[in-house]
């Protein structure tokens, strides 16, 4: 069976990780597929991509996005555009479809915004058109906001009958491959028709509640460096801003640099 992590975040978003560091977890982790799932964008996503066939890596890299939607965070694999925010959780899906991407209800049935709701997701299951069906749902994310409701998603997706993922949605790069989907195959394609044969299944443990604390920590001196370089960036006029987490990241606009150096 194949062992994908479709939910990791970078520096590009909220992640504390480059780029670079995210692909040498994942291969240290033994993964043949991931989906670099940045909120919002989808460049340090393309950038992984880059990189890891030019490393000749051994595994795969999906384009990926986490969206925010008005009914709950969504996921998007196999992305060729950016989908902007805060669309109807039904637009959101049907625009992943319409680029020939796969969506994924993150982190559902969670009591908060971000987190879509069993109505809702059974209200887009009820429309006669597939193009607003989600493909997946991720039975488990190890964060800490989901341990009581992870227990009841097994039962949920068996009565949707949609297929069961796995994803870390991790924000450093320590935390690849903390949960993951296994498929039969080993391909980033061969992870595609399992999710639309709905044969996947998932794995995982936990994040503890003080790994959580730290990161958070964490994420909030990210923010301030962030804030201080694209401040001083506009400042000093000399096209540079915060740090995206791949080669061309700290340009304005920031762009590739495929001969860069990894970070």
């Amino acid at each position: 069976m194949g062992r994908a992590d479709p939910h990791i975040h970078t520096l590009a978003s909220d992640g504390i990780s480059t780029v670079a560091e995210v692909l040498d977890a994942a291969v240290a982790a033994g993964l043949d597929v991931i989906a670099v799932t940045d909120h919002e964008r989808i460049d340090a996503a393309v950038a992984a991509q880059k990189m890891a066939v030019a490393r000749a890596l051994p595994l795969e890299v999906i384009v990926g996005e986490e969206i925010s939607t008005r009914g709950g965070h969504l996921v998007g694999l196999f992305m060729t555009e950016r989908i902007r925010p805060w669309y109807s959780l039904r637009t959101s899906v049907a625009r992943i479809h319409e680029q020939g991407g796969l969506a994924i209800i993150a982190h559902p049935l969670v009591p908060y915004p971000l987190c879509a709701s069993a109505r809702s997701i059974r209200s887009l299951l009820d429309d006669a058109d597939p193009i607003y069906h989600p493909d997946a749902i991720e039975a488990f994310n190890p964060t800490t906001a989901g341990m009581r409701w992870t227990r009841t998603l097994p039962d949920f997706i068996d009565e949707i009958g949609r297929a069961a993922v796995g994803g870390s949605d991790a924000h450093r790069a320590s935390n690849v491959g903390r949960a993951l989907t296994t498929f039969p195959g080993s391909t980033a394609e061969d992870l595609r028709r399992a999710i639309t044969a709905r044969e996947t299944g998932w794995e995982g443990t936990l994040y503890p509640l003080r790994s959580q604390l730290v990161m958070f920590r964490a994420q909030l001196g990210k923010n301030a460096r962030a804030l201080r370089d694209d401040v001083r960036g506009k400042l000093l006029r000399d096209g540079t801003g915060r740090d995206l987490g791949y080669p061309g990241g700290r340009q304005r606009p920031a762009r590739f640099d495929e001969g860069g150096t990894d970070r």
